[in-house]
């Protein structure tokens, strides 16, 4: 018998929640997703010290201040690691715009430019790369004019049915859900433990999976942010999974039939009518749960790239 990952993967497809190219290598997923959390962590692993060293060196023979060659070594890292990814992975790589933009359409639209350009002068295409947004009215306002522009986001940091529909509303390429953020919140407001069949996390992706099929919307699900494998194998059938290295391996080495748990849309949905900005902040702000994990998200993730920013100018120094 296979493995359950094997099994995954004839249902969804994988995607490597991480920037370990050694893990990547291991599990040989479709895509890979990266965030300031992960390129925390992938500057402290081994196989990168080179390129790092290398790009730092870069930004310091281009650019004059400190603080200039601080705020480029964070994009130019993220573009080399992405790269280097982009070799591993036949699909696509996910790259984050900054959270401090996540409320500036027009900041964040200028840095996925930016973004591309970087891949682009490394002979990355942009069919191979995914510019990474916040699910705020903003980041949503700014993929839809990139989607336009033949540049494909992935929304991310989405907790909310509004949050969802506005994605869909905006024709972004995919969304991605998450589950174990949706579930921690849970747990803590109401002390109890969920098996895989009553777990929020697991049903708030659900029904944004059915709100995607019952439109018609071609955009992707990827459920994300998953803690265990019964929550990874309760959305088999998801678009798509993005999953940690930790689970992937629990996954490959657990022998058993994993069955689909949705089944995929025919097309025939008919969309709905587009929210507006008022019924899209209304909707989103009465979701108790979306409001604080969007806002603790964000700053996450701010918190995450001062520490990358701080480590870099320790470097450089």
């Amino acid at each position: 018998m296979t493995s359950q990952l094997q099994q995954l993967k004839q249902h969804s497809l994988v995607v490597a929640d991480t920037g370990d190219l050694e893990a990547i290598r291991r599990y040989q997923p479709q895509d890979a997703t990266t965030n300031p959390s992960l390129l925390l962590k992938a500057f402290s692993l081994s196989g990168y010290q080179a390129l790092i060293d290398e790009e730092l060196s870069s930004v310091k023979a281009s650019f004059g201040s400190r603080e200039e060659q601080v705020k480029h070594a964070v994009d130019r890292l993220a573009v080399a690691m992405g790269s280097e990814i982009s070799a591993v992975v036949p699909g696509r790589v996910s790259t984050e715009v900054a959270a401090r933009l996540s409320f500036d359409t027009q900041a964040s639209i200028a840095k996925a430019h930016e973004l591309i350009e970087l891949y682009d002068a490394r002979g990355v295409s942009r069919d191979r790369v995914l510019i990474k947004l916040a699910s705020t009215w903003e980041g949503i306002r700014a993929a839809e004019v990139l989607e336009r522009e033949g540049i494909q986001c992935n929304l991310t940091l989405l907790f909310s049915d509004a949050q969802a529909q506005a994605c869909f509303d905006a024709g972004v390429f995919l969304v991605s859900p998450f589950v174990g953020r949706v579930t921690d919140w849970y747990k803590k407001a109401t002390g109890n433990d969920y098996t895989p069949e009553n777990d929020p996390g697991v049903q708030f992706v659900q029904g944004v999976c059915e709100r995607a099929n019952q439109g018609g919307y071609d955009t992707v699900v990827m459920g994300a942010s998953f803690r265990t494998t019964g929550q990874v194998l309760a959305l088999a059938g998801c678009p798509r999974l993005t999953i940690s290295p930790a689970l992937l391996e629990e996954l490959d080495a657990t022998e058993g039939s994993v069955a689909a748990q949705i089944q995929a849309g025919d097309g025939s949905g008919k969309p709905s009518e587009p929210l507006s900005e008022a019924a899209f902040r209304w909707g989103h702000n009465q979701d108790a749960m979306a409001t604080d994990k969007l806002a603790e998200g964000i700053r996450r993730f701010h918190d995450d790239q001062l520490e990358l920013e701080s480590l870099i100018d320790k470097r450089l120094g």
